[in-house]
Protein backbone atom coordinates (compact mmCIF):
# COMPACT_ATOMS: atom_id res chain seq x y z
CA UNK A 1 0.00 0.00 0.00
CA UNK A 2 1.46 3.35 -1.01
CA UNK A 3 1.33 5.92 1.73
CA UNK A 4 -0.83 8.85 0.68
CA UNK A 5 0.61 11.28 3.22
CA UNK A 6 4.23 12.36 3.18
CA UNK A 7 4.99 12.51 6.92
CA UNK A 8 8.53 13.75 6.34
CA UNK A 9 7.36 16.71 4.25
CA UNK A 10 4.62 17.59 6.73
CA UNK A 11 7.12 17.66 9.61
CA UNK A 12 9.63 19.63 7.51
CA UNK A 13 6.91 22.20 6.76
CA UNK A 14 6.12 22.40 10.47
CA UNK A 15 9.78 23.02 11.34
CA UNK A 16 9.89 25.83 8.76
CA UNK A 17 7.28 27.61 10.89
CA UNK A 18 9.32 26.90 14.02
CA UNK A 19 12.41 28.26 12.23
CA UNK A 20 10.60 31.49 11.36
CA UNK A 21 9.57 31.86 15.01
CA UNK A 22 5.89 31.52 14.09
CA UNK A 23 5.66 28.58 16.49
CA UNK A 24 7.58 28.33 19.76
CA UNK A 25 8.70 24.90 20.98
CA UNK A 26 10.07 24.70 24.51
CA UNK A 27 9.34 21.11 25.59
CA UNK A 28 8.02 17.77 24.30
CA UNK A 29 4.43 18.51 25.29
CA UNK A 30 4.56 21.75 23.30
CA UNK A 31 6.11 19.95 20.32
CA UNK A 32 3.36 17.33 20.38
CA UNK A 33 0.52 19.80 20.57
CA UNK A 34 1.89 22.40 18.18
CA UNK A 35 2.60 19.69 15.60
CA UNK A 36 -0.89 18.26 16.16
CA UNK A 37 -2.50 21.68 15.65
CA UNK A 38 -0.43 22.17 12.50
CA UNK A 39 -1.48 18.75 11.17
CA UNK A 40 -5.17 19.42 11.89
CA UNK A 41 -4.90 22.59 9.84
CA UNK A 42 -3.10 20.87 6.94
CA UNK A 43 -5.15 17.64 6.95
CA UNK A 44 -8.83 18.52 7.40
CA UNK A 45 -9.98 15.14 6.04
CA UNK A 46 -8.10 13.19 8.73
CA UNK A 47 -8.51 12.76 12.46
CA UNK A 48 -5.50 13.84 14.51
CA UNK A 49 -5.34 12.41 18.03
CA UNK A 50 -2.86 12.44 20.91
CA UNK A 51 -1.71 9.60 23.17
CA UNK A 52 -3.96 7.04 21.50
CA UNK A 53 -3.61 3.49 22.82
CA UNK A 54 -2.38 0.89 20.33
CA UNK A 55 -5.49 -1.20 21.09
CA UNK A 56 -7.65 1.37 19.25
CA UNK A 57 -6.01 0.29 15.99
CA UNK A 58 -5.03 -3.36 16.42
CA UNK A 59 -5.84 -6.34 18.64
CA UNK A 60 -2.12 -7.23 18.67
CA UNK A 61 -1.01 -4.96 21.50
CA UNK A 62 2.26 -6.69 22.39
CA UNK A 63 4.34 -3.64 21.57
CA UNK A 64 7.32 -1.99 23.27
CA UNK A 65 5.09 1.01 24.14
CA UNK A 66 1.34 1.39 24.53
CA UNK A 67 0.51 5.02 23.70
CA UNK A 68 1.15 6.69 20.35
CA UNK A 69 2.15 10.36 20.59
CA UNK A 70 0.27 11.49 17.47
CA UNK A 71 -2.04 9.44 15.27
CA UNK A 72 -3.45 10.52 11.92
CA UNK A 73 -6.20 8.42 10.38
CA UNK A 74 -9.20 8.53 8.08
CA UNK A 75 -12.76 7.66 9.13
CA UNK A 76 -12.59 3.92 8.37
CA UNK A 77 -8.94 3.61 9.52
CA UNK A 78 -7.90 2.27 6.11
CA UNK A 79 -5.17 4.89 6.30
CA UNK A 80 -3.41 5.30 9.60
CA UNK A 81 -0.16 7.01 10.51
CA UNK A 82 1.78 7.27 13.76
CA UNK A 83 4.40 9.76 14.92
CA UNK A 84 6.55 9.40 18.03
CA UNK A 85 8.27 12.49 19.37
CA UNK A 86 11.29 13.14 21.56
CA UNK A 87 12.41 16.53 22.84
CA UNK A 88 14.82 15.85 25.73
CA UNK A 89 15.74 18.81 27.90
CA UNK A 90 17.71 17.41 30.83
CA UNK A 91 20.76 15.73 29.33
CA UNK A 92 20.87 11.99 30.13
CA UNK A 93 22.40 11.50 26.69
CA UNK A 94 22.91 7.78 26.49
CA UNK A 95 19.58 6.98 28.19
CA UNK A 96 17.68 9.40 25.95
CA UNK A 97 19.41 7.93 22.90
CA UNK A 98 18.15 4.53 24.01
CA UNK A 99 14.65 6.07 24.17
CA UNK A 100 15.14 7.26 20.58
CA UNK A 101 15.84 3.63 19.61
CA UNK A 102 12.78 2.45 21.56
CA UNK A 103 10.62 4.87 19.54
CA UNK A 104 12.04 3.51 16.28
CA UNK A 105 11.26 -0.05 17.39
CA UNK A 106 7.72 1.00 18.34
CA UNK A 107 7.20 2.52 14.90
CA UNK A 108 8.47 -0.70 13.28
CA UNK A 109 5.95 -2.66 15.35
CA UNK A 110 3.06 -0.40 14.33
CA UNK A 111 4.08 -0.55 10.67
CA UNK A 112 4.05 -4.37 10.86
CA UNK A 113 0.54 -4.15 12.39
CA UNK A 114 -0.92 -2.38 9.40
CA UNK A 115 -0.08 1.30 9.82
CA UNK A 116 0.30 3.00 6.44
CA UNK A 117 3.42 4.86 7.52
CA UNK A 118 5.13 5.75 10.79
CA UNK A 119 7.82 8.23 11.81
CA UNK A 120 9.97 9.31 14.72
CA UNK A 121 10.84 12.97 15.20
CA UNK A 122 13.59 13.98 17.61
CA UNK A 123 14.38 17.59 18.50
CA UNK A 124 17.40 18.34 20.72
CA UNK A 125 18.87 21.54 22.09
CA UNK A 126 22.08 20.03 23.44
CA UNK A 127 24.95 19.26 21.05
CA UNK A 128 26.02 16.26 23.14
CA UNK A 129 23.32 14.29 21.37
CA UNK A 130 25.00 14.71 17.99
CA UNK A 131 28.69 15.34 18.81
CA UNK A 132 31.18 14.48 21.50
CA UNK A 133 34.45 12.72 22.22
CA UNK A 134 32.87 9.36 22.98
CA UNK A 135 31.66 7.66 19.81
CA UNK A 136 31.49 4.15 21.23
CA UNK A 137 28.39 2.06 21.92
CA UNK A 138 25.10 3.89 21.48
CA UNK A 139 26.90 7.18 20.74
CA UNK A 140 28.22 5.91 17.39
CA UNK A 141 24.71 5.71 15.94
CA UNK A 142 23.86 9.35 16.71
CA UNK A 143 27.27 11.08 16.63
CA UNK A 144 29.21 9.30 13.92
CA UNK A 145 27.23 6.95 11.66
CA UNK A 146 23.87 8.76 11.62
CA UNK A 147 22.27 5.38 11.12
CA UNK A 148 20.41 3.21 13.62
CA UNK A 149 20.31 -0.56 13.11
CA UNK A 150 20.82 -4.00 14.62
CA UNK A 151 20.84 -4.75 18.33
CA UNK A 152 21.44 -1.74 20.54
CA UNK A 153 22.22 -2.32 24.20
CA UNK A 154 20.96 -0.31 27.14
CA UNK A 155 23.86 2.04 27.94
CA UNK A 156 23.35 2.76 31.66
CA UNK A 157 21.56 1.72 34.84
CA UNK A 158 19.87 -1.59 35.58
CA UNK A 159 20.23 -3.85 32.55
CA UNK A 160 23.27 -1.99 31.21
CA UNK A 161 24.88 -4.03 28.40
CA UNK A 162 22.33 -6.84 29.02
CA UNK A 163 18.99 -5.42 27.88
CA UNK A 164 18.77 -4.48 24.22
CA UNK A 165 16.44 -3.52 21.41
CA UNK A 166 16.81 -5.17 18.01
CA UNK A 167 15.66 -3.19 15.01
CA UNK A 168 14.50 -4.98 11.86
CA UNK A 169 15.63 -2.27 9.48
CA UNK A 170 18.45 0.20 9.07
CA UNK A 171 17.45 3.86 9.41
CA UNK A 172 19.75 6.56 8.12
CA UNK A 173 19.07 10.12 9.20
CA UNK A 174 20.49 13.63 9.04
CA UNK A 175 20.68 16.01 11.98
CA UNK A 176 19.13 19.19 10.56
CA UNK A 177 19.76 22.62 12.01
CA UNK A 178 16.89 24.56 13.51
CA UNK A 179 16.89 27.92 15.26
CA UNK A 180 18.37 28.63 18.72
CA UNK A 181 21.13 26.04 18.27
CA UNK A 182 18.70 23.13 18.10
CA UNK A 183 18.80 20.18 15.71
CA UNK A 184 16.27 17.56 14.71
CA UNK A 185 15.95 14.42 12.65
CA UNK A 186 13.05 12.55 11.10
CA UNK A 187 13.03 8.80 10.48
CA UNK A 188 10.20 7.42 8.37
CA UNK A 189 9.30 3.75 8.51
Amino acid sequence: MDALLNLRQLVEDFFLLVQSNSIEIYNEFGLQHELGIFLRDKLPDYRIQFERNVSYFTPDIKTIKKEIDITIFNEDKSEKYAIELKCPLNGQYPEQMYSFVKDIKFMEELKSRGFTKTATVTLVSDRSFYEGRNNEGIYKFFREEYSVYGSIFKPTGVGKNKDYITLSGRYNFIWQALNKGRKYYIIEI
